[in-house]
């Protein structure tokens, strides 16, 4: 598996992502609001994929690069690849290149009420990388409920 920073070709990837998560996270793949959130983030540089070695896009990631707060805004690794390191690979990455220390990385996920709070493990795989559950967030487009989570960098 490789990471490297989105391509404008990585666009459809995004997409095929996207529907796989649209019964957690309400509508994005027919969404123009979406389709100009990923590319601008891809112009900007501040997207990235994990690629197989035979090319296949596995996951995808969003972020904002303003320090001391990095905030990712997007992460979604395939339904056949969750719990493959996928995710931990993409968030590395991000750090590494992206953050400076000392700072923060935030995300907004799953309420613990949410049915995609277990179904996606998405509070565990924070929690298994060192986010801590913060303050609730606004609820998601589809009504459930949200949590930051926060890492500090060091």
């Amino acid at each position: 598996m490789i990471v490297r920073l989105a391509r404008e070709q990585d666009f459809p990837s995004f997409l095929s992502l996207a529907a796989q998560v649209e019964h957690w996270f309400g509508p994005m793949v027919n969404d123009p609001g979406f389709h100009r959130t990923v590319e601008k983030h891809i112009l900007q540089s501040a997207a990235l994929v994990a690629v197989s070695s035979g090319l296949e896009v596995l996951g995808g990631l969003m972020f904002g690069t303003k320090a001391p707060s990095y905030h990712i805004h997007w992460l979604v690794v395939s339904e056949q690849q969750r719990g493959n390191r996928v995710g931990t690979a993409l968030l590395t990455d991000m750090t590494r290149r992206f953050t400076q220390v000392p700072g923060n990385i935030e995300v907004v996920t799953f309420g613990i009420d949410h049915p995609g709070a277990i179904t996606s493990g998405a509070r565990a795989f924070y929690q298994s990388l060192g986010f801590t559950p913060a303050e609730a967030a606004t609820p998601g487009p589809e009504g459930g409920s949200r949590q930051v989570y926060r890492r500090a960098i060091t």
